[in-house]
């Protein structure tokens, strides 16, 4: 038997349709062939099932029936299937470990944008009283922020400014602050920053007063 033949062999063996003189040759071949042996172990799965379809036949099938030459090529075919998609999956793990290695810190950073969870920061201003909680969540355009501000420092206009770390600013919304309210002011907003790339948010006043500062983490 040539090589090629006996590698060819593996479902059969795998599945016991070979007679007894091939599968003796067949087993000095797998004693050799390092990937013939792994095949063989990649259809036990297939084997188990087809041992458990023997054992459900109904008893009016030959009990001698062996699976057909259809069954045997259509299990080979899955096996080289699942065995490319493996090849597949490793290459291309392969390459993006390069394209990172290659790329540095700041394709890390890009690639990290939405795989943290929300980031939430809170601070009391210890002069003006005021506290603020930002909740910053990642999104594909730059992040979602919820804020929840504490203020009895009024009556003012606020405003919510975003600060950069490259220095940028971007004012993303407004509301009203009556005198003496001690009620939550709670808004949503969006930023086309990504929380990674903000250095602060700050609630200043329409005229530019900072009521609170919160550090971003």
């Amino acid at each position: 038997m040539r090589s090629l033949e006996r590698h060819r062999d593996v479902g059969a063996y795998a599945l016991g349709v070979l007679d007894e003189a091939e599968a003796f040759r067949f087993e000095d071949h797998l004693m050799e062939c390092p990937q013939c042996a792994t095949q063989v172990t990649e259809f036990g799965p297939a084997a188990r099932q087809l041992m458990l379809y023997r054992r459900a036949t109904p008893r009016f099938v030959h009990p001698m029936a062996q699976p057909g030459p259809r069954l045997l090529e259509r299990l080979l075919g899955e096996l080289a299937h699942r065995d490319r998609t493996r090849r597949r999956r490793f290459l291309y793990g392969l390459a993006a470990s390069v394209v990172l290695a290659v790329a540095g810190p700041g394709l890390l950073v890009h690639a990290g944008h939405g795989e943290t969870g929300p980031r939430v920061m809170a601070a009391t201003d210890p002069a003006t009283g005021v506290w603020a909680r930002v909740t910053a969540e990642d999104a594909d355009s730059g992040s979602r922020l919820r804020l929840e501000v504490k203020d009895a420092s009024g009556p003012h206009t606020c405003r919510l400014v975003i600060v950069g770390r490259d220095g940028s600013e971007q004012s993303v919304d407004g509301w009203s602050v009556g005198a003496r309210d001690t009620a939550t002011t709670t808004t949503t907003a969006g930023s086309t920053m990504h929380p990674d790339q903000v250095a602060r948010y700050e609630v200043r006043t329409t005229d530019g007063q900072r009521l609170v500062t919160l550090r971003a983490q």
